[in-house]
């Protein structure tokens, strides 16, 4: 069996940092993925109304084989201008993809959306997000906060608070790690319940330890939806120590999303802006390269679904959302002594 890394984040994976910066009165943020050289990277994009920028760079026929940080922002297409900040602070430091004299930092960007959750969105000429964008690039570091916390902010999962999220594993040295904002319209627990999706892939209770799930759901609350209300999307980042070309890592980045599969129902839908970024930061050599993306794809999908999970469980209750912990408190107090009850959503 696997085990998590030693801080449960997707900075285990040595070479990368991590930045939140929020708005409280807006409740929305920013997230920025920063490796600590220029790292090889892909985007795989499954959900109906995506909102992005630079992931055809991405491309493996297109020139620029690297990046030079990933973003993820709240603020549907204002969010875009995330890059922005992020790309003024590293030119600042000196990086970007050298073209004669000039360098052009290399930012792919996606976003959610959260202009409906109660925050003040009337930010005047210039949007929050460049400046969020600078100030999570500025005090990226290996540890962050989970949550409320950066994109995580104004996210909601279901008809629970969403947030930020991260999980990592390590397989005979080699590390995977992901990190998720959660602000899907498919449930992430199963009806009437507190059960994750995602509780058979749960480690170290990183998401409350419950037992399984008292019962199987029947066919009619499986194809029940959801209040179908537009406006949502799970954006991630999946990473590796290992050294993928961007054919290898557009195919980790594919892999991952089984793990929004198995985390949140429904998933991809038309309503969500779906994405997976992957990236690698070369530190260890492929041994048997098709055998070893196989494991590191599905380790990838596992961490994702954990990652999702643990986002919406670290979350706290904000603007009339209920958070897991409020909503359920009484089941999993039931749970854990071995009386289950059933609650209505």
């Amino acid at each position: 069996m696997t085990a998590p890394g030693p801080r449960n984040l997707i900075t285990d994976v040595p070479g990368l940092r991590v930045g939140n910066a929020e708005d409280p009165k807006a409740l929305s943020g920013v997230t920025v993925v920063l490796p600590e050289a220029p790292a090889v990277a892909a985007a795989d994009v499954r959900g109906g109304g995506p909102g992005t920028r630079d992931t055809d760079l991405l491309d493996p026929a297109t020139l620029v084989q690297e990046v030079d940080a990933l973003v993820l922002s709240g603020g549907s297409a204002f969010g875009l201008s995330a890059a922005d900040g992020v790309m003024a602070w590293l030119r600042e430091q000196g990086r970007g993809f050298r073209i004669g004299a000039a360098r052009v930092p290399i930012v792919p960007t996606a976003i959610l959306f959260d202009l409906n959750n109660g925050g003040d969105k009337d930010w005047g000429p210039r949007p929050p997000y460049p400046d969020l964008a600078r100030r999570a690039a500025e005090t990226a570091a290996p540890d962050f906060r989970l949550g409320n916390a950066g994109a995580g902010l104004g996210a909601k999962a279901g008809v629970l608070k969403g947030g930020l999220g991260s999980a990592s594993a390590v397989l005979e040295g080699v590390t995977v790690g992901a990190l998720a904002a959660v602000n899907s319209m498919g449930s992430v627990t199963f009806p009437g319940g507190p059960a994750f999706w995602a509780w058979p892939f749960e480690r170290q209770a990183e998401f409350g330890g419950l037992p399984p799930p008292a019962r199987a759901p029947s066919a009619e609350e499986l194809i029940s939806l959801p209040n179908l209300a537009p406006g949502n999307t799970t954006l991630a980042v999946v990473a590796t120590d290992a050294t993928l070309t961007r054919v290898q890592a557009r195919r980790l980045a594919i892999m991952a999303q089984d793990g929004l599969a198995r985390a949140i129902r429904p998933v991809h839908t038309p309503f969500d802006g779906d994405t997976v970024f992957a990236v690698s930061t070369a530190k260890r050599a492929l041994s048997d390269p098709a055998a070893d993306i196989t494991r590191l794809g599905l380790l990838a999908a596992d961490c994702l679904a954990r990652a999702v999970a643990r986002g919406v469980y670290e979350a706290e209750s904000q603007a009339g959302i209920p958070s897991y912990r409020e909503r359920y408190s009484q089941d999993i107090a039931a749970r854990r002594t071995g009386k289950t009850r059933e609650r209505e959503r």
